[in-house]
């Protein structure tokens, strides 16, 4: 169970990962050394799963972003398996969900323009034999950026 504490350090930290122990204590009103142990324990515990940069997509060439939804033909355990396979390969995918509904699949995708959108859907997605149909709905702009989970 995590206390208010762990909730509060945790929250800091998806605000800035790089709060040094110093910092997370004066913020917490703890001990560097407390601030310190509470953030391997709860790193030991599962509750950090690591520590990344956030980048600027287009500053990086990454113009277009997209979330395509995946309709698959058969759900067969070894389509599925190399549906998912494809999808992990794939440096334009960030990240996929199963979903209920209509699409079986969610995926969210960053690509340098439109032609290259293109060609992922029409030369990836859809000549993969469990795709039965693909639907994506191009960003036009993004009103809240990623936030922070709720602790």
């Amino acid at each position: 169970m995590l206390d208010n504490t762990d909730s509060r350090l945790l929250d800091a930290l998806q605000k800035d990962a790089h709060l040094t122990a110093q910092e997370l204590g004066e913020r917490l009103n703890l001990s560097a050394s407390q601030a310190g142990r509470r953030r391997q324990r709860l790193e030991d515990q599962g509750y950090i799963l690591g520590y990344a940069a956030r980048l600027d997509p287009t500053r990086v060439g990454l113009h277009v972003q997209s979330f395509v939804q995946v309709q698959m033909a058969s759900h067969a355990p070894e389509t599925a398996r190399a549906f998912a396979q494809l999808i992990e390969a794939r440096r334009e995918v960030i990240s996929a969900w199963t979903l209920t509904g209509e699409a079986d699949y969610l995926l969210r995708v960053y690509c340098e323009d439109l032609p290259a959108l293109n060609q992922l859907i029409h030369q990836v997605l859809l000549p993969h034999p469990a795709v039965a149909r693909v639907q994506s709905q191009i960003v036009m702009d993004q009103l809240k950026p990623d936030a922070p989970l709720p602790t």
